[in-house]
This record gives structure tokens, sequence and C-alpha cells, in this order.
């Protein structure tokens, strides 16, 4: 699987909030070539706290094994659409 987009500057409570709707495993591939399975919560914290600057993702790149997880994510990263996931800021 190769890297299906990078993440910048992204809301980190909403992007959260996406993987939690989504359906499969969604990796977090890091410069160094690390794979964190953004559905493991333990995995968020360790992942999204090296990037997190100010609040936001500064970037990282997305891998997901599900086509409507894939789409979900380009949509908010390109858009701003949380689509149905439920936001608690």
């Amino acid at each position: 699987m190769t890297p299906i987009l990078s993440l910048h500057n992204i809301d980190v409570a909403e992007f959260l909030a996406i993987l939690d709707t989504c359906e499969g495993n969604v990796f977090l591939v890091t410069n160094e070539g690390d794979r964190l399975n953004l559905k493991s919560k333990l995995c968020q914290i360790v992942g999204l706290t090296k990037l997190i600057e100010g609040g936001k993702i500064a970037e990282a790149s997305i891998i997901c094994e599900n086509k409507n997880d894939e789409s979900k994510l380009f949509r908010f990263n390109f858009f701003g659409d949380t689509a149905d996931a439920e936001i608690n800021n």
C-alpha cells in the first residue's frame, strides 16, 4: 500500500472524529517509515503527539485499507467535510 494523501494543517479534534467513523484500518506513516494504526487510541496519542504543532497537524501521510475511508479522509483533507463524524470540541 502506498500513501494516498498527505494531511496538512488540519484540526486534530475533527480528524480524530473522522477516524472514529472509519470502517477499516487507517495508518499514519512517518517520514522515518513508522506505520501507526490510527484505529488504536494508543497509536493516535503516540503518533499525533509527534506531529502536532499548535493544535494542528503539521504534515503526515495516510494509508487506508478501505476505499470508503480513503474517500472520506480525502474529502475531509481537501474540503473540510466531516460527513457523519460527531465532533466534540
